[in-house]
């Protein structure tokens, strides 16, 4: 079994490895972002299916996931050899995946993740960002929000799946400006009220673009999120030097340079 990403961008980012899993496969499952996309994977393979049918209004993505994963390992049981096909990273932001080749393993059967070009790749590309200049902080937006984070404003902050930020149950695709509000006002303690954000989605197709829309982070409340939005808080300070341990290096550093002469 193997789980593979064919990247963000249709046909730009599928890498030979992954596009041979899904040619040898027996049979293909597919979750992608975009119906085109899908339809390009049924040319790659006789027996495709859509994992999209998993999802409902008002049905938790829990009970989604866990059919969908079930629905792979019926395959893997039989003995096919089965290729699941996840847009993006198979591994990043993607549960299912995950469960699967866990599943898998867990009983016994060989399981792979191939890599492939995530939201976070391009968004290192499409907004200059060098996440070793600063550092950067990836946090899912609403575990942000239920759990207590030591936060850096020195670094980048990255908050995933914004647009449904504060959501409990686990069956919404969007929440609201009430919401949306609370998390603001939890930036607030550290990020002024018109330090300005980017709301950013990966292009997915070879004729859209990027969105990198800037707003003031007291915006993001009446903001156009979407469950694919990603927003992105630039530094809020400069870094502050650790002069302690520079002094310890220091100390280290003379030392070898006595012992070596």
């Amino acid at each position: 079994m193997a789980c593979v990403g064919l990247g963000m961008m249709l046909g730009a980012h599928l890498g030979p490895r992954a596009r041979s899993y899904i040619e040898q496969a027996d049979v293909v499952f597919v979750a992608v972002s975009d119906s085109i996309v899908e339809l390009w994977v049924k040319e790659m393979h006789p027996d495709v299916r859509s994992l999209q049918p998993y999802y409902g209004k008002g049905k938790s993505r829990h009970d989604t996931y866990r059919e969908m994963v079930e629905a792979m390992l019926r395959e893997v049981r039989s003995g096919r050899k089965v290729c699941g096909v996840f847009y993006g990273h198979p591994g990043v932001f993607a549960l299912v995946p995950h469960r699967a080749v866990g599943q898998a393993r867990s009983e016994g059967f060989d399981a792979h993740m191939e890599p492939g070009v995530s939201a976070e790749d391009c968004l290192y590309a499409d907004l200059g960002i060098d996440p070793g200049t600063f550092g950067c902080q990836h946090f899912e937006a609403s575990q942000f929000m239920f759990y207590r984070r030591r936060l850096d404003p020195s670094a980048y902050l990255v908050l995933w799946q914004v647009g449904v930020a504060g959501d409990r149950s686990i069956r919404r695709f969007s929440t609201g400006a009430e919401h949306r509000q609370l998390l603001v006002e939890l930036l607030l303690e550290d990020y002024p009220e018109d330090h300005e954000v980017i709301l950013y989605e990966a292009a997915t197709l070879p004729v859209s673009e990027a969105r990198m829309e800037r707003i003031p982070l007291s915006r993001l409340v009446d903001a156009e999120l979407h469950l694919q939005t990603t927003m992105v808080v630039p530094p809020a300070r400069p870094m502050e030097r650790n002069n302690e341990m520079l002094a310890r290096i220091a100390e280290i550093d003379a030392r070898d340079h006595v012992e070596s002469t």
